[in-house]
């Protein structure tokens, strides 16, 4: 159990060198992009269209983002086991 809890803790320590540590700048830069903007008008239209709050509508765009973030994630994977299998196939 504690090679467990040491692996664990490597794997996490691991990790913490490859994230970025600029948080404040990044998080600053994204809120004042244009993009953003945009963001917040179109949720705000859904919210009055869908007669919703600007939080519901805010966690339904976040929510349809990341879902087609998944989708096309597993499609990739999808993608990439195929041409593995294709190749493995081919290779024998």
């Amino acid at each position: 159990m504690e090679s467990i809890q040491l692996l664990n803790t490597a794997i996490i320590k691991s990790k913490e060198k490859k994230v970025n540590q600029s948080f404040e700048e990044r998080l600053n830069q994204v809120c004042n992009s244009p993009v953003i903007e945009i963001l917040n008008k179109c949720i705000t239209q859904y919210a009055e269209t869908q007669k919703i709050s600007r939080d519901q509508a805010a966690l339904q765009v976040v929510e349809a983002i990341r879902e087609l973030d998944s989708i096309w994630s597993d499609y990739v994977v999808m993608e990439g086991i195929d041409r593995l299998k294709n190749l493995l196939r081919n290779t024998h």
